[in-house]
């Protein structure tokens, strides 16, 4: 067979194909690739979070915000009685709100780890249902965290994360009992609850 260009160009289009649908198929594979993306992210900025911290945590929400679902995360810390009580303005305000806090708070975490490994728990035989846990070490020079993600299948093959346990802090029962705790404060108004929303958690 003679290879050309266009044959060669096929052939590496083909193989890309087939590495992105098993990376997209399998939730340990596709949290471990983007979870090392980011940690090469950390690794060739470090000085760029001191000069520029904005641009850094862009770099980092670049890769991390498509891995999760906001929407049902946020509806999961909004809980069920606000969630229904909200306007569809008020659930898409607040899903909003939560993002932004949300990739702040993880892009800014990540920073203060310094150098750092991601080790990704392969199972010999995993069982791949509606969600699946997928167990990481991040590695730090003098420590080990670990990280649970609970991702869930989309429907369509992608895995997104709906909860992550970090070092033993659940962050969607954090952030869930913080809303509760808001809407205590400002009387279940739900709008002074998203204005007064920042994701205030210690990693």
């Amino acid at each position: 067979m003679k290879l050309t260009w266009k044959s060669i160009a096929l052939l590496v289009i083909t193989f890309s194909a087939d590495i992105f649908a098993l990376t997209d198929s399998n939730p340990y594979i596709s949290i471990d690739a983007q979870a090392q993306e980011m940690v090469q992210v950390i690794r060739d900025n470090q000085d760029l979070y001191a000069s520029d911290p904005e641009v850094f945590k862009n770099q980092i929400n670049f890769i991390f915000e498509p891995m999760v679902d906001f929407r049902r995360v946020g509806a999961s810390v909004m809980g069920k009685k606000y969630y229904l009580a909200a306007t569809k303005e008020q659930r898409l305000k607040f899903i909003d709100a939560f993002k932004k806090s949300l990739l702040d708070t993880y892009s800014s975490t990540l920073s203060q780890w310094g150098d750092q490994q991601i080790e990704t728990i392969f199972p010999e035989n995993p069982i791949l249902g509606k969600t699946v846990d997928v167990n990481q070490n991040l590695v730090t020079s003098n420590n080990i965290y670990p990280i649970r993600y609970k991702v869930r299948n989309d429907g369509t093959g992608n895995w997104l994360i709906i909860n992550i346990v970090v070092n033993g802090v659940n962050l969607g029962l954090t952030f869930r009992n913080q809303f509760q705790a808001l809407a205590e404060v400002h009387n279940d108004n739900i709008d002074e609850i998203i204005n007064h929303w920042t994701a205030d958690v210690g990693l």
